[in-house]
């Protein structure tokens, strides 16, 4: 029984050990992968419009919170 449970911690401990190696190998060949094919992937392209970047949010994020109290009481809006 006692050799049983060595066995199985030790399957247990490999396979985590070979699943980070292999997580690893991974990150570091994207990121061969997005160094090399960098001037494929424009920065710009992901950003939000300047506009809706600079602004203030303070009446969104007032009016997330009321439709969540409302949410939370049972409420309809």
């Amino acid at each position: 029984m006692i050799l049983e449970g060595l066995r199985l911690m030790a399957v247990g401990m490999f396979t985590v050990f070979a699943f980070l190696t292999l997580l690893v190998g991974v990150m570091k060949a994207s990121a061969i992968f997005f160094e090399r094919f960098a001037d494929h992937f424009p920065e710009d392209a992901s950003k939000e419009p300047a506009a809706r970047r600079s602004g203030n949010n303070d009446g969104e994020v007032a009016l997330a919170l009321v439709v969540a109290e409302a949410y939370r009481r049972g409420q309809r809006i």
